[in-house]
C-alpha cells in the first residue's frame, strides 16, 4: 500500500479470504450502545416511510416503499438513509469502515455511494435474487471504471439484529468472486447451474455488531425474513476514487471521504 494506514484491522488471513472466497465477517465490530443508536435511527426511518403515500425523496433520502391495497408499506430499501437520519450519515464515515475499506481497495481516498437501510420485517416477503454487486455498479457501462484491477468497490453490511438462520440472511456463493462479472441478473435461472450451484451458498449468521465485508463480484442473494423478528442491516459500499461517474440518488451520495495516513 503506498500509503500505510495505522491500527489496520482486517488481518492478512482476513484480505486474502475477501479475494478469494469474496466476503468476511468481522464479529463485534460496534459495541451495543452504538448499536442502539443506529437501531434508534432505523426506527424513525421505519416511521417516516410508513408516513408516505409513495415511493421517492424524502428529506433528501431515497425511500423505495411499495404500498399494498390492504395498506401495508413494504420498504425495500431507503437509499442514502443518511440524509433523513444523520446518525446514519456520521456512522458511515466511521473510521472503522473506512479503515477496513481502505485496506481492501488499497486507497486512502474512496467514494461513499452506498448508505443504505435494509429492514425485512417479518411478513413484508422481502427477498433479493442472485446477483452481484458489479451489476448495480455499471460494471461494463461508461460510467463505471475498474481502476485497480480488483473491483474497485468495497460493500460492508452492518447487523443492526442478529442475523438467524430464519430471518432471510445473507447467503453468499464461495469462490464466485473469481468469476468476475457475469451479469446475472439479465440472464435467465436456466443459465445459473452452468455458472453456480446455489447449493454451495454459505449462510452469513451474524450478531447485532457485527460487519460482513463482500466483493463486488461474488454471488449473494436472500431469502425472505420467517422469523418473528426484524432482520435490519446497515449497508455502506465505498468506490476506490474516479472509478465512478454516475450520479447516485440522495442528498450528498457519492461523497469523498479520506482517512489519515
Amino acid at each position: 500500500m503506498k500509503n500505510p494506514i495505522p491500527s489496520l484491522m482486517l488481518s492478512r488471513e482476513q484480505i486474502e479470504t475477501f479475494f478469494e472466497i469474496g466476503f468476511v465477517i468481522v464479529p463485534d465490530v460496534f459495541t451495543p450502545t452504538e448499536i442502539e443508536e443506529m437501531r434508534a435511527g432505523f426506527d424513525r426511518l421505519q416511521k417516516m416511510a410508513y408516513a408516505l403515500s409513495e415511493p421517492g425523496i424524502h428529506n433528501g433520502s431515497d425511500f423505495a416503499i411499495e404500498r399494498k391495497e390492504s395498506g401495508q408499506v413494504i420498504i425495500h430499501r431507503i437509499s442514502w438513509c443518511g440524509a433523513a437520519e444523520p446518525v446514519l450519515l456520521a456512522y458511515g464515515k466511521d473510521h472503522r469502515l473506512l479503515g477496513m475499506a481502505s485496506q481492501l481497495l488499497d486507497s486512502n481516498e474512496m467514494n461513499q455511494l452506498i448508505n443504505q437501510a435494509h429492514f425485512k420485517i417479518p411478513g413484508d416477503n422481502v427477498a433479493f435474487p442472485w446477483h452481484q454487486d458489479s451489476e448495480h455498479r455499471g460494471y461494463g457501462k461508461p460510467w463505471w471504471k475498474d481502476i485497480n484491477g480488483r473491483g474497485s468497490f468495497v460493500q460492508q453490511a452492518i447487523a443492526i439484529d442478529d442475523v438467524t438462520e430464519e430471518s432471510g440472511p445473507l447467503k453468499f456463493i464461495p469462490g464466485s468472486c473469481k468469476l468476475g462479472h457475469l451479469g446475472l441478473l439479465s440472464r435467465s435461472e436456466e443459465e445459473y447451474p452452468a455458472l453456480f450451484n446455489p447449493d454451495d451458498a454459505i449462510t452469513g449468521i451474524m450478531k447485532a455488531g457485527s460487519v460482513v465485508l463482500f466483493n463486488p463480484y461474488v454471488i449473494h442473494g436472500s431469502e425472505p425474513n420467517r422469523s418473528q423478528k426484524s432482520r435490519r442491516i446497515f449497508i455502506n459500499g465505498y468506490a476506490y476514487p474516479g472509478a465512478n461517474s454516475r450520479t447516485y440518488p440522495g442528498k450528498g451520495a457519492g461523497r469523498l471521504l479520506k482517512i489519515a495516513s
